[in-house]
């Protein structure tokens, strides 16, 4: 599969971040955010869908995964000053950002924190907080897969548990990508049908499996503070973003169920609420609607 060229800039605090485009160069740019885990190889394997939205599509790994330096103890809050140092760098004043899955908190990170610079964001089957300030234990796992109710527990636990967890999960997924079709995410992560559709598709499951590598095969810093962070207080109120938002989520979903993009609709003002018809992957079909919204004037 052939990947974007990787470009690096640094941050204030002297980090590296890495970072690619795909589609239209003199596009509307939008950042796009991967999931957890993942990386900056992370997009639609179909590079004309940017190209026919006139989109100018910036990946990046997030700190902590592939090429990016590690922000250790970092907060979901963080992630906006890092897309904001990619946009400086690329000279871009003002652009839409989405997230997806685990990159859905971050993307309201940046519509929370950037608002004189981000037009639109959204979260694509994106968790809601976790506790106080989302949802309860019993709503935040009800309809969820084993494997994810087990990281929410050893994240809770703190970084000592999680990171031989993630470790050996990262060591079976990459040893295998998705050898078992019936558990492409290993043993607890079982899927909708509509997704094991979608990540046995060959340009999907190519995408997924060459992200997972860029991103984790040397280290699992960036998985270990996502699952930290998501599941603690994110630094910015979800219902004080002011910029137009979106909420897509999946009412299959097994992986972030419904509740969790239900909870977002209901709390993030005027928010604009698509529920999928299928589950964590089906975005993959309808991207350029959600690309040209993300690209309307607002």
């Amino acid at each position: 599969m052939t990947a974007a060229t990787t470009a690096t800039t640094s941050t204030a605090d002297g980090r590296t971040l890495a970072f690619c485009e795909w589609g239209d160069p003199k596009g509307a740019p939008v950042f796009s955010l991967h999931g957890t885990p993942g990386s900056r190889i992370t997009r639609h394997p179909d590079n004309e869908v940017y190209r026919r939205a006139g989109v100018r599509c910036i990946t990046y790994d997030r700190a902590g995964y592939g090429l990016s330096t590690r922000l250790n103890g970092r907060s979901t809050a963080h992630a906006a000053a890092d897309v904001a140092a990619i946009a400086d760098a690329l000279g871009i004043a003002r652009f839409a950002v989405t997230g997806g899955s685990g990159g859905g908190p971050h993307s309201l990170a940046c519509g929370a924190l950037l608002p004189d610079r981000v037009t639109r964001c959204a979260s694509v089957v994106g968790p809601a907080p976790y506790g106080p300030s989302g949802l309860t234990r019993e709503d935040w796992v009800r309809g969820m897969v084993g494997g994810n109710i087990n990281e929410l527990d050893w994240s809770l636990a703190g970084e000592d548990t999680l990171r031989p967890e993630l470790q050996r999960e990262t060591d079976q997924m990459l040893s295998t990508e998705g050898e078992d079709p019936d558990h492409p995410f290993g043993e607890g992560y079982e899927l909708a049908p509509s997704d094991l559709a979608m990540v046995a598709r060959p340009d999907i499951k190519s995408m997924l499996d060459e992200s997972l590598r860029a991103g984790c095969a040397e280290r699992i810093d960036g998985f270990v503070d996502d699952d930290l962070s998501i599941v603690q207080p994110w630094g910015f109120d979800v219902s004080a973003i002011s910029v137009p938002v979106a909420v897509w989520y999946g009412v299959d979903d097994t992986l972030v169920p419904a509740q969790h993009g239900e909870w977002l609709a209901r709390t993030i003002p005027e928010a604009t609420v698509v529920p999928l018809d299928g589950g964590h992957f089906a975005i993959y079909d309808r991207l350029g609607e959600l690309l040209a919204w993300l690209t309307e004037s607002s």
